[in-house]
C-alpha cells in the first residue's frame, strides 16, 4: 500500500511541474488573431481585409490542365458568339420545317424491354420505350423529329447497347457504345 501511495505522489508531482511553452507561441497567436476581421465590420471592409491577406493556392498539374482546357472552351465559345452575333445553343428549326414522324423498329424476341436513346431525347434511358408487338419479338415506337442529324442506340433490358441493324451508318460514341446515325431532311 505504501508503494502505491509513493507512486501516486510521484505522478502528482510530475503533473504539478510547469510546462515549457515556446516563447514565440504568444506572438504567432496574436498575429493570427489580428488577421480576423473586426466584429461588426462591414462586408466590404471584411472583403478588403481578406483580399489584403496572403493566400496560397495549390494546383496539381492535372488541375492546371483542366483549368487551361476550360479557359480554351470559354475563349472558343466566345469567339463563336462574337463571329456569329448570336448565342451558341441548340439548332433552331425554322417555323416552316415541320417535324417528321419516325418509326423506330427493333427485333429482340427474348427481350424484356427495349428503349431508343439518342440526341433527340438527351440520351434519357427511360424517355422513349418501344412497345412490343404480341408474339413476334418486334418492338416499335414513333417519334416526331425535326430535320437534322441524330445519333441514337437501342438499349435492351437496360444493360445492352446495340446499334440499329437497319441504319445506313454506325459510329461508336465516346464511351465505346455503338451508335446509329439518322438524317432527316437536308441537314
Amino acid at each position: 500500500m505504501a508503494e502505491r501511495d509513493d507512486l501516486m505522489e510521484r505522478v502528482v508531482e510530475t503533473l504539478k511541474a510547469p510546462v515549457a511553452i515556446d516563447p514565440s507561441l504568444d506572438a504567432r497567436v496574436m498575429s493570427e488573431i489580428a488577421q480576423f476581421p473586426t466584429p461588426g465590420a462591414s462586408p466590404i471592409r471584411r472583403l478588403y481585409e481578406w483580399l489584403r491577406r496572403t493566400h496560397t493556392i495549390r494546383v496539381s498539374p492535372l488541375g492546371g490542365l483542366a483549368v487551361a482546357a476550360g479557359l480554351a472552351v470559354v475563349v472558343i465559345a466566345g469567339n463563336m458568339v462574337w463571329r456569329s452575333g448570336t448565342a451558341v445553343g441548340p439548332l433552331e428549326t425554322p417555323a416552316a420545317a415541320q417535324p417528321t414522324t419516325i418509326q423506330f423498329v427493333f427485333v429482340a424476341a427474348g427481350a424484356g424491354s427495349v428503349t431508343v436513346v439518342g440526341d433527340f431525347n438527351d440520351w434519357d434511358v427511360s424517355a422513349t420505350p418501344l412497345v412490343r408487338s404480341e408474339g413476334e419479338g418486334v418492338w416499335a415506337v414513333t417519334v416526331p423529329l425535326a430535320p437534322g442529324r441524330y445519333r441514337y442506340s437501342f438499349l435492351v433490358d437496360g444493360t445492352t447497347w446495340l446499334s440499329d441493324p437497319l441504319a445506313v451508318r454506325t459510329l461508336e460514341d465516346e464511351f465505346g457504345r455503338p451508335n446509329s446515325v439518322l438524317t432527316i431532311g437536308g441537314a
